[in-house]
Order: C-alpha cells, then structure tokens, then sequence
C-alpha cells in the first residue's frame, strides 16, 4: 500500500536535506499508534534508472493481531492482515544464513521477496471487468523481457498499467498491445529497478502482481593465487570474475576486510578483474584471503616473513673525552628494524640526556658495555667504551668579565684558579715566553691539589698583559689566559674622520687610545666648533661609548671641525688632534614619479621627475639600475650619470620581468632610491595606430605658389606603425613631395609648392591589422588671371556702365574682388575708380565731359591682385552739355532683413590653457548688434573673452581655458526686424597624470 495517500492526522511523511553532508532524511511520524498500525513496512527510493528500498517491522505491544486477507488500498490504514503469528519456541537449531545463500542465487533483498510473496496469497474475488487477471508474481532474469497479460470481460473499457502507483506511460521500454480481449504489456532489457509492484486498473476494479527480476550469479574465472613475501613489501591479489560491475566481498580469515580511507587495503577493479592491494606488508598481514561472488569464492594464503638480517655495520669499540658526545652507530638490514639498547645488561630507557639515536655529554660512569639487539631477531651488536678525564682551567670562579682582572698601581694582586683532571696534572704559569716560578720574589706562582694562584705583590704598570696557565697530565692538556690591566688616565684618541656628511649632520668615527690606561674605555665626549671660531661646544654629556657619533644640527654650507676625548674609570683624558674641516651637504630627496614611458622587445624606457627637495650640494645627476625578478643583483643601466628626466634600458632579454629604480647624485652622495611597485614585463605591447591631426590640419590647407610645405603628423602605436600616403588615391611621386616617417610622427615636405600639388593627401597608419586613416586638404593658391571681357554696356551724361566676365583662372582659390581702373585717352595715366569691388558690373560717375576714357579690370583673390588686367575694346566718349540722355527709371530694391544666421556654431572640444575661437556669420540689415552668452549668461566686459564682428562674422575668443569654461555658450543678433540666435556646446580638456604609469585623460565640464 503507498502511504503517501494515506497522510493526515494520524500519519506524516517529512523529507529533509543537509547540505554538508549531502544526505537526505525520509521520516514516517505515527501520531496514536492504534493495534491495526502493527505489520512490515518498506522504504523505497528511485532515482533515475536506480532503485533501492529497505524494510522494518513494527510491533504494537499489548495486541496480537490474526492473520487475514490484505485489504484495498481505499479506507482507514488497516495493516492487520500484515502481522505473522508468533510460532511456538522450538528448540535451538543449527542456524543456516539464508541471506548468504539467496547472495549467491543472484537475490539480494530475500526479506522483501518473502514478504511481496506472502502478500500475493490473496483469495481473488470474481471480477466483472477482468475474464482473466494478472499472476500473484513474475520472474524474469536480469536483461531479459517479460509479458503481463489480462483478459477483459468488457474490450471497451478504459485500461492503465501502474508501477509502484505510478502510472506506466507508452515509451521505447514499455510496449502495450491489443489481441482481441487481451492487454498485454511488454517490459523489456528488465533491470534492478523493474523489480516492483505492478498494477492494471479497469473502470474501479485493479489487478495487481510482483515482479521479480534475478540476477544471474557472478562466477570466479580466475582464482586467487598464493603468496609469499617479506615485510616492506607490495602485495597484490588478482581475481577475475564472469561479470563487469559485479559487487565481490574481500575477506581476511573470514572477516570482511577495511577498505575505507584510512585502511591499509586498497581495492581496485577494472573490467571483470578485481585486486585487493597492500602497499607496505607487515608480519601481521600474514593470513587466508577470500573473495566472493554471487556464484563462489575463492581463497589464498599470504604469508609475510621477516627479512634475514645483515650487518653492515657493526658497533665498534670506542675511547672518548669525558663531556663530549657519544655516539653509538651500526648499520642493519633490513632497515627500520626496532630494537632495544643495553648497557652491562641493564636496559637503557630515552631520558632528556639519553636518545635512542645517540648519547650526549658523557661523564664517568657511562663507561661499559654497549648492546643493541634487534626486535624479533637472535642476534645482537656489542661495543665497549671508555672514557677519559683530560686537564681544564676553571677560569669562571674568577667571576672576571672576559677573564680580565682590574688593578690599580702599587696593590697586590692574588689570582686563584680551580683546576681539574686526573691524575692530577702539572702547571705552568707563563708571560709571554717567561715562565713565573714559585721562587720569585715580587710575581710568583703556586700550586695545590684543586687549584693554583699567580701573587704580585706591587703591581706595576708592566705587568699589564696575558698570564697563560698550561696543564698537563696523561689524558691530555688544557690552556688559560687571564688579562691583567694595572689602570691609569688613557691616551688621548686618534684624530677623527668624517666619512659622510648630510644637510645638517655628519658621521663621525675614531681610533681608541693607544693606551686605555690598562682600564676599559667606558666612552667618549665630542666637542666641536665653526673653522673660523676658537669657541668649543661639547655635544654629548652622555658617555658615547662607540666609536662613531652623529653630530647634529648644524648649518648647511658651513665647514666645521671636531675632536674627542676619551674616558675610563680613573678620568678623562687629554683632547685629541682637530678633524679636517668639513662642510655639511645633503644629498637629495628620491626622484618621484617613477612610470614606464615605452616597452619593447629589449630596451624599457623610464621617465620620472626631479626630486622634491635639493640641498646646497645641487644635482649632478641621476643613476638608473635594474634587477632582474628572482635575483638580488641590481644592475647599473647607465655608465656616466644623465641629467635628463628619461632613459632608456637596453640589452635586455624578452619576456624577462625587471625593477627599475633610480637614484638622485650629487657631491653628498647618492639618494634613496625611487623603485617602481610592480615588476615591467620586457615585451612590446600591442598599441592600436591612432593618428593625432593637429588642429590647424583639420582645415584645408592653404599656401601660395613657390612656398614652403611641411606638415607633421604626429601618431602613436607600437611596435612602429607602417605608414603609407595616397594623393587623391594615387601613390606620391618621391620626386615632386618628400616624405619622412619616424615612431611617432610622419612629415610630408615640399621644397617649392606647385598648385599641381593641391589635392587630398590620405595617411594610413598600420600596426599588424589595426589602421586608422586620416584626410588632409592640401590647397596651393596663385594669383588669379584677368577678367575675361570688360564691355561698355552705357554711357549716359557723365557716368559710364560697364560690365565683365570672371577670370577663367582664378588661381586655385575663390575671387574675393575686382580693381576698377579709369584712363584719359589723351594722357593714359591710369587711376583708381574703385578697388575690392565683388560685383562684375559697376557704373562709373563724374566722368569728365568731352573726355574719351579707357576701363581696365583686375581680378583679385587672397593671393593679391592678378598680374594683368582686361582692358575696355571701345572708348567712351563723355558728350558735351545741350545732349540729354534719358536715364531709365528704377525702383529701388529693399535690401533690409531680420538676422539671420547664414554659418551656425558648432560644438568644439578645447585643450585646457590653450586659447579656442568660436566662430558664426549673421546675414542682417540694418547691422545687427551682437550678444555672446554663457549657460543664458550675458558675457559683459570679462577679460578672458575677445569679440570680434567683422562684416557678419562673429567670433568669441576665449584665453586659456580650464575646465570651468565649459558649458553652452550662444550667439544672439537683435536689429530692428527681429532677432536670431545660436547654439554649442564647449568642453574642456584637461590632462591627467596617473602614478606609476603615464596616462593621458580626459576631464570633462559642462
């Protein structure tokens, strides 16, 4: 019966799962446990193609429930008819493993079969809708197919197959088919998880059945084979078995062998072999090993035997100074054989003295003899050892620091030394070469049983010096020396050094006295004065007891000098010589920002900037070193020292990884040094071309005829960008433009420019298959040619009408205007009439009358005006008065119009400190007046703007703009008629300077 239907106040079902240790938890609470809850319960779980499932019993005590028949899976949970009847106790019985037994028929679940089997005894009740229903149960062997039929008393009826409650859908596995009444169902490559409940439900009648699928029993092919083998060894079992993926259990004298983590078994399997494997055997791995299947087992026998035992080195017998280490040392085979140590038969246990491995620090009664007996063998090792007593000089009962005795001139002096050594040894006293006898008089030597003294009786200043104690006797000999000082004033020091100065210090170090006067030294004052002062000025009223002191506090560039004088116990000595004049200079602050300006395959390039602070000694320059990753050695990079603020490292090797780190010079010495943070990779990074077109190049290029040309184009990308140009998509000819590239720029030259060589000019510049491409106008102008025809259209009173056509030449650049020119045909002086004239007829008054005139025209442009002018065919002839000519009527044209803007603004993009112009035209009449405004702000008398208006184009220039100045600015013209106005945008560059690497950005304002 599924009891997941079955949930409810008397029966819960809870499922949880633990993350850690990924396990999942099934629970079943019974809540009042009533007598008909009693019988056998299983759990099953299915996931994917596997299955599994476990039983239990429960017993509900006090209440013993009859068999009966099993109920339908509808109404109240009734289990009674699942409870057995308590069989009678009979006597024992040899017990027989069922389990072991069903294992070896292919059954693994025996329980679960023999309960699903007791359940299909069920006396079936006549059915209406089935003629024939399922079997109680099925077998079927593993792999194979199994057919479940039924008969229908009604073919209409709606039939559904079921499996464990779940119902069967058609698919490649399960197959339905129809035979007349029949239903049949088709399982087919029958596996472990087939082995379920089946059911197949007709209207409100069901037929249910158990299907059984047996594993066919696993057979050993090849068996076990005995070994034999010594400890330390690998051992390995092979068996083979019928089946691939067959479960086989390893025993060890009938018990189930460990194979967990920490096991010293380890099983494998590969295909249809199995190995039970121990790495290092031991004596206690010795036994019968079994493996068994489903259809047998087999068994070997191991045995595991000590190695013979070798000795490849024995103890040997040994003489040693009483206090040194003793060492007792054999060599054995097998190796790591345990064992014990013994010493005139008395077990030897590790102390904080004592070590298995050695002995230290003897003393008398470690004499003897030594055993070592290995564990589990017959035979033993044997040594003897004897130990010695040499001589020794106990100079620490002195209790004398550095075994030097202080004495002051005129007193006795009675040194005792403790001596040892057996048998007792013989002394010598001795100064220098000198022996001291016990029959001297003032300085003389005695000896005893534990100890020997050395008397003077007046110390005098020569008895300063080394007195040696020499003992002799059999085990060997020893030595002493005792320093006996008579004290007096020391001498005074050498002259000081100065080995270093700074911006306000020095170092300063110095020789002690020749004589400290037989008594330490206990330290130093140090005075000092300016070279041009008698005045001594005492700078420590603490002994300095070093040699070396660091005067502070003094004026840079100032020479000063300095001398010391020496104290021990009895006083201060005299002083000692002036040091040599010496002038404090500081070295410089570390060089600061340090960044990797390029990279390529061999060389680095450094930049950095000056130091902060620089003293009085200036800067003479700088010293670049290199080390490489994963060494200490730096390497100096420069020879001579550079006064640039950039340098390039060459010889280096790709794909090396350095530190650069720079140091300032000057006369005080070298700085710290500035080193970079991270290591540089030596190896040409990728930079994509991108072509930077001055500004002046964004705009067409203009130069006269016979001028120079020479634009640069600067770019950047790495390694060096190919560059290539193109003239209105034609290669250049070298002879008529010359062009030179570098890393970063490229320069077209021209000598002596021709308008032939106007045009568009395209620079391409490649990196690999990164290109970026740039146009620029190149426009050669020259005077233009004369007017094509000048005509005298009318002559009327004094005023002439003339006319005329543009020059055919206008000199590679727009006519700007024509110079109208008038002569008398009697004279033929030529003046004036008017000059930039842009019409191309104009009329001519107060002519003279009765004069004959002549009209030329010259054409102009913004190279000047042409070299010839036209010249009128006909003559106009002014007539005399008493002639009217009628002149035509004309209506005059209305020339005035609100403003308007003919060019607007147009957003721009501004470097910050360098000046920007923003340029509009307003066509209007009368004059309009103009307004510049910035963000809707009227710009009034602001010396950082400059307007300009000149025949409708307006400029506003703005000087040295920061980010501040960005923001909408508008033009706004207003005249009688109306009003007009424009509008850009302004955003200001500024540049960025990253530590560590050199960065250009971008700062925006708005």
């Amino acid at each position: 019966m599924d009891l997941a239907s079955k949930t409810g106040k008397h029966l819960q079902l809870k499922e949880s799962f633990d993350r850690i240790t990924k396990v999942h938890t099934f629970e079943m609470h019974i809540i009042k446990a009533k007598e008909n809850y009693a019988g056998n319960y299983r759990c099953e779980v299915t996931y994917k193609d596997k299955f599994d499932s476990c039983s239990f019993d429960l017993e509900v005590k006090g209440w013993r429930c009859p068999s009966s028949e099993g109920q339908d899976d509808a109404g109240e949970l009734d289990f009674s008819g699942l409870l057995k009847h308590r069989e009678p106790k009979q006597e024992e019985v040899p017990e027989v493993d069922y389990e072991k037994i069903a294992f070896m028929y292919g059954i693994t679940d025996l329980r679960g079969l023999l309960r699903r089997l007791k359940k299909t005894k069920k006396e079936e009740k006549k059915s209406e809708a089935f003629a024939k229903k399922l079997e109680p149960a099925y077998q079927v062997d593993k792999g194979g197919k199994i057919r479940l039929i039924v008969d229908l008393a009604d073919p209409t009826v709606e039939l559904k197959w079921y499996k464990n409650g779940q119902e069967i859908r058609p698919a490649p596995k399960y197959i339905f088919e129809h035979k007349g009444t029949q239903r049949i169902m088709v399982i087919n490559n029958c596996q472990l998880n087939d082995d379920a409940a089946y059911s197949v439900v007709a209207g409100d009648e069901k037929s249910t059945t158990e299907l059984f699928v047996k594993v066919l029993p696993v057979n050993i092919v090849k068996e076990l084979e005995a070994v034999k083998t010594t400890v330390n060894e690998r051992i390995e079992l092979e068996c083979e078995v019928s089946e691939e993926g067959a479960q086989v259990k390893w025993m060890k004298n009938g018990v189930e062998v460990p194979t967990g983590v920490r096991s010293r078994y380890r099983v494998k399997a590969e295909g249809t072999k199995h190995w039970l494997i121990i790495d290092d055997a031991m004596k206690e791995d010795t036994g019968t090993y079994s493996i068994m299947a489903t259809g047998g087992t087999s068994e070997s026998h191991v045995q595991v035997d000590l190695k013979p035992l070798k000795i490849l080195q024995d103890l040997q017998d040994m003489k040693i100074l009483l206090g040194k280490p003793l060492k007792l040392h054999c060599e054995i085979l097998p190796i790591n054989v345990p064992g014990r140590w013994y010493r005139n038969g008395q077990l030897i246990q590790p102390n904080d003295r004592i070590s298995i491995l050695h002995r230290a620090n003897s003393v008398l009664h470690d004499a003897g003899d030594y055993t070592f007996v290995p564990e589990g063998y017959s035979q033993s090792l044997s040594a003897k050892v004897h130990i010695i007593d040499p001589p020794r000089v106990h100079l620490e009962a002195l209790n004398a620091p550095d075994n030097t005795v202080t004495i002051v001139a005129g007193n006795k002096l009675r040194l005792e030394v403790p001596i040892s050594g057996e048998p007792a040894p013989r002394v010598v006293w001795m100064k220098g070469e000198r022996v001291i006898l016990e029959t001297g008089n003032r300085v003389r030597a005695e000896t005893f049983t534990d100890h020997t003294s050395l008397t003077i009786d007046v110390a005098e200043r020569e008895d300063t010096g080394n007195y040696k104690i020499v003992l002799q006797n059999e085990a060997g000999e020893d030595t002493a020396s005792v320093k006996v000082k008579v004290v007096d004033i020391p001498d005074a020091p050498g002259s000081p050094l100065v080995p270093e100065v700074g911006g306000d210090w020095c170092s300063m170090t110095w020789d002690p006295p020749h004589y400290d006067g037989g008594s330490p030294i206990l330290g130093y004052f140090i005075e000092r004065k300016k070279k041009q002062s008698s005045r001594w000025m005492r700078l420590n009223f603490d002994l300095c007891k070093e040699t070396t002191f660091e005067p502070k506090k003094m004026i840079e560039g100032v020479p000063y000098e300095v001398r010391i004088f020496a104290v021990n116990a009895i006083g201060v000595s005299k002083p000692s010589e002036p040091s040599k004049p010496f002038i404090p200079l500081a070295v410089t602050s570390e060089p600061t920002m340090l960044v990797v300006d390029d990279v390529t395959d061999t060389t680095v390039t450094m930049k950095w900037r000056p130091p902060d602070t620089i003293g009085a000694a200036g800067l003479d320059g700088y010293r670049v070193e290199y080390c490489i990753e994963g060494t200490d050695e730096w390497i100096v990079a420069n020879k001579e020292l550079t006064e640039k603020t950039r340098y390039t490292i060459t010889g280096l090797t790709m794909e090396d990884k350095i530190l650069v780190r720079v140091k300032a010079i000057n006369a005080a010495g070298e700085s710290p040094p500035r080193t970079t943070q991270h290591s540089i990779l030596v190896k040409e990074v990728i930079e994509p071309p991108k072509i930077r077109i001055p500004r002046h190049l964004k705009q067409t290029y203009i130069r006269k005829v016979g001028e120079v040309v020479n634009l640069v184009v600067p770019f950047v990308g790495k390694p060096r960008p190919k560059v290539n140009w193109l003239k209105d998509g034609e290669a250049i000819e070298p002879s008529q433009v010359s062009i030179r590239n570098s890393d970063c720029d490229s320069i077209i030259f021209i000598r002596k420019a021709e308008r032939k060589h106007s045009g568009k000019y395209k620079l391409t510049v490649q990196v690999e298959k990164h290109m970026d491409t740039a146009l620029l106008d190149i426009q050669i102008v020259d005077l233009p040619g004369p007017p094509q025809c000048v005509r005298i259209e009318e002559v009327w009173g004094v005023n002439v009408a003339l006319d005329w056509t543009p020059p055919k030449d206008s000199g590679n650049a727009p006519i700007t205007g024509y110079t109208i020119q008038k002569a008398d045909k009697k004279t033929m002086e030529w003046y004036t009439c008017l000059e930039h004239y842009h019409r191309t007829c104009i009329t001519i008054s107060e002519l003279v009358v009765g004069n004959e005139y002549f009209f030329r025209v010259f054409s102009e442009n913004m190279v000047g005006l042409s070299e010839s002018a036209t010249t009128t065919k006909d003559i106009a002839v002014i007539m005399k008065e008493g002639l009217q000519l009628k002149s035509p009527e004309y209506i005059d044209y209305d020339f005035t119009e609100a403003p308007k803007f003919t060019q607007p603004l147009v957003n721009i993009c501004a470097i910050a400190g360098y000046n920007t112009t923003l340029n509009c035209s307003v066509r209007a009449n009368p004059r309009p007046k103009v307004i510049w405004m910035k963000n809707k702000i009227i710009i009034v008398d602001d010396p950082r703007y400059r307007m300009f208006s000149n025949q409708g184009v307006c400029s506003l220039e703005i000087r040295k703009p920061s980010p501040f100045d960005g923001g909408m600015y508008t033009c706004k013209a207003i005249n009688d008629l109306g009003e007009a106005q424009v509008d850009c945008k302004l955003e200001v560059k500024a540049q960025i300077l990253v530590p560590g690497a050199e960065v250009q950005g971008l700062l925006f304002a708005h």
